[in-house]
């Protein structure tokens, strides 16, 4: 009778913690599993990186596959284990991607649209010390884009339009967290140099060393760094008016080391342009090259679903400019669509790359990852505690930037 009841309190137990156990990934599919995904036309639809998530036969490739010309959109379901039923989500159908993995260096010449407030200064006066700037609700990293109606592209076209004023108030239009504002600043009359001031200092361009994720030998767009160029002291992304792409060499290593990031260190070969940026944010820069930056041949993009764990290639420069393949590990995979960078959580293994890199540096940003012989991301971040390990973005994310750039032109 005794053995009966502990046989059944463990039975219920057990059925109790099985259900709880369900419960939790029912849950948690439910808020990883993104509400959209692209699916190559004739392709079956499935998912690599979630563990006992299975596609309902809802989705029908033969009617995907029918259209050429408009994309087919279908609501799929998501169960585990194909049993229960978890979320309904949007699978549509695009042409495969073909695209160039790269790995070489290049470099980045950016003059802003706008110039971007980096710092407030006080100004002396014959009253005292004043900040105009500061009293008129100008902040450190706002864009400002306009000083009385008219455009501001550099720090001597802001010095010149508020030395024009003649000490009357001005009207600056500038951006904040993508809004758009209007503030009203009255220049203070300087007791240094007797000229109207501001109280600001501003940034009009950026350089700086990055790698080319992919290249489309059909339309000559490119991809690189995974991430954005971001102003130095504020942290804010750095709008684009003019970009210039130039050639670049790399010289020299600086080892990572657990605490330090390690960087890559590099030169302009020339001064012209081998190509134009036109987009950048947060998913990378993006524009066009006036050639391949490498002879390799294309390879598929693959799809955020088709990654998983294990082992992939990724293609860097650490000397000169031709990028070599050496082996990671792909240790973790984040679908949740408000995380668009950090997709990815690798591991260098290769142990040419360990002893003479330490693992990632910066510098290699921008690096493309292979996987079963597709494109499906480039390196982004390198951890400081760990320079083995590092973040990567899907391949996919990336794209979505060109394919939006060449809708536009």
């Amino acid at each position: 009778m005794k053995l009966m009841r502990k046989l059944v309190q463990t039975v219920t137990l057990f059925a109790a913690v099985l259900s709880f156990s369900v419960l939790g990934m029912a849950v948690y599919v439910d808020m990883a599993a993104p509400e959209h995904y692209y699916n190559i036309k004739g392709e079956d639809f499935s998912i690599s990186g979630m563990f006992g998530v299975q596609v309902s036969s809802s989705y029908d490739t033969a009617a995907a596959d029918a259209s050429s010309v408009t994309p087919v959109s279908q609501d799929v379901q998501l169960s585990l284990f194909g049993i229960i039923p978890v979320k309904t989500t949007t699978v549509e159908t695009i042409s495969e991607v073909e695209l160039t993995p790269c790995g070489t260096p290049f470099g980045v010449k950016i003059l802003t649209d706008g110039v971007i407030v980096v710092g407030l200064n006080e100004i002396s006066t014959a009253q005292g010390t004043v900040n105009p700037a500061k009293q008129a609700g100008i902040q450190t990293g706002d864009i400002i884009y306009k000083i009385n109606g008219t455009a501001v592209s550099s720090n001597d076209e802001v010095a010149e339009v508020i030395s024009a004023c003649g000490g009357k108030s001005v009207s600056v239009d500038l951006r904040r967290n993508d809004k758009e504002f209007t503030l009203v600043l009255q220049p203070a009359l300087s007791a240094i140099d007797g000229s109207y001031k501001a109280g600001l200092w501003v940034r009009d361009s950026s350089a700086g060393i990055g790698t080319v994720s992919f290249y489309d030998p059909a339309t000559g767009a490119f991809g690189g760094l995974g991430h954005a160029i971001c102003d130095v002291d504020t942290g804010e992304i750095l709008p684009v008016m003019q970009g210039d792409v130039v050639n670049v060499k790399i010289h020299d290593i600086v080892k990572g080391t657990v605490g330090t990031p390690g960087e890559l260190r590099g030169s302009f070969v020339s001064k012209d342009a081998c190509g134009t940026i036109y987009v950048n944010n947060e998913s990378g820069v993006f524009g066009q090259m006036f050639e391949a930056p490498v002879k390799n041949e294309t390879i598929p993009m693959g799809l955020k679903q088709e990654v998983h764990s294990g082992k992939a290639t990724v293609y860097t420069t650490i000397n000169g400019n031709t990028p070599k393949a050496y082996e990671i590990e792909i240790e973790k995979i984040n679908l949740l669509e408000n995380s668009p960078t950090k997709n990815m959580i690798v591991r260098i293994t290769d142990p040419e790359l360990l002893e003479l890199c330490g693992g990632i540096v910066q510098g290699m940003s921008g690096s493309p990852i292979v996987q079963d012989g597709k494109l499906i991301g480039a390196v982004t971040h390198v951890f400081v505690n760990d320079p083995t390990r590092g973040y990567a973005i899907f391949a996919e994310n990336m794209y979505q930037n060109v394919a939006a750039m060449q809708k536009q032109s």
